[in-house]
């Protein structure tokens, strides 16, 4: 069974009225009669008329609508992002338009090009691990759509981004496992395209450096995924080679998690023999045993500011007030202590 859309047309046809009173009636204008303004809503609703949102959107070049690109829904720290985006997004009278790049650089080119043809009114954008091309990106920006970029960016003078200070949360998780007496301290470093991985991994170096202790290139390991599976099977080669180490610090929490689990399949004990920390907050890591000790991101925050921020700049360029510059704001981070790391309570107890 085929199903046509309604239109005004179909409601004017009706009631032997011009479509003209029809769209007028609907947007209550003071010019229409109560009596039709009652008689094109009451049909209106028993015909389950719904706007063209297309037609509407080429007439006021607006669609009222943003673009939301996420690396992986299924990511914790995202999920709460995408929280933060809709609570901001709602209120103002906006809907969003949610697609999942999967970390896949295809992906993320294809549903950019997607949500321009879809008329987004501009677009949240947080860059696959994949991506070092950004092409994609500038050429939408040329076109005058606003992007913000949140947590993963590339260093665009023409577009505004909302980050946390990765640099300052991972120094202080390699301080802490310092002061918890760790010596021979891990870094699982992530995805090399990201700012984020090259931020982190400077945080843990200069960590090092402040305190005097070395810094071995053995003990800084690629994983470029940045999946528990990963994790686990970097730190699994790591402990049968033989290598000295009491702590890691892993780039994010699911990585942290696979080391946990290498490590206990090893019959190791965490923290006493090895302490670890990880980075992102996820829910699951105050359930594991022992629970992770982590950075945490404020990821509702991040995704509120990043919703402000492009709606800000949508209506500055409804007023022709617009212009790609870069806009940075930076969040705190908030080192979580639990008992994955506290070496010293467990030498006490």
């Amino acid at each position: 069974m085929k199903f046509n859309q309604v239109t005004i047309k179909d409601i004017a046809r009706e009631l032997n009225i011009s479509p003209s009173t029809v769209s007028r009636a609907l947007k209550d204008h003071p010019d229409i009669s109560v009596d039709t303004k009652k008689a094109v809503n009451a049909l209106a609703e028993k015909l389950n008329y719904q706007p063209n949102i297309v037609a509407l959107s080429l007439r006021q070049k607006k669609t009222n609508t943003i673009g939301v690109i996420i690396p992986e829904v299924v990511h914790f720290f995202f999920s709460t992002v995408i929280s933060g985006i809709e609570d901001v997004a709602y209120q103002a009278g906006y809907n969003v338009i949610l697609a999942q790049s999967n970390e896949s650089y295809a992906r993320e080119v294809a549903h950019v090009k997607t949500l321009f043809n879809s008329r987004v009114d501009g677009m949240l954008l947080s860059l696959s691990r994949e991506t070092a091309n950004f092409d994609h990106v500038e050429s939408i920006i040329s076109k005058g759509v606003p992007i913000v970029f949140y947590d993963r960016m590339y260093n665009s003078p023409t577009s505004s981004k909302v980050i946390v200070d990765d640099y300052a949360g991972a120094k202080e998780a390699v301080n802490h496992l310092i002061t918890e007496g760790c010596k021979n301290i891990v870094h699982l470093v992530g995805a090399p395209n990201l700012i984020i991985s090259a931020d982190r991994l400077r945080g843990y170096k200069d960590a090092l450096k402040e305190n005097k202790m070395e810094i071995k290139d053995s003990l800084i390991l690629s994983c470029d995924t940045g999946t528990f599976e990963e994790g686990k099977s970097v730190t699994q080669k790591l402990l049968a080679s033989g290598t000295k180490f009491d702590a890691i610090f892993a780039n994010n929490d699911p990585m942290a998690m696979g080391a946990t689990m290498a490590i206990k399949e090893k019959g190791l004990k965490i923290p006493q023999d090895i302490a670890i920390v990880g980075f992102s907050n996820w829910f699951f890591g105050e359930l594991m045993d022992p629970s992770l000790t982590t950075i945490d991101q404020p990821g509702f925050e991040m995704g509120q500011e990043a919703a402000r921020l492009l709606i800000k700049q949508i209506d500055m360029k409804e007023k022709d007030q617009y212009e790609p510059i870069e806009e940075i704001k930076v969040l705190k981070t908030r080192l979580v202590i639990r008992n994955s790391s506290l070496k010293k309570q467990q030498k006490k107890s």
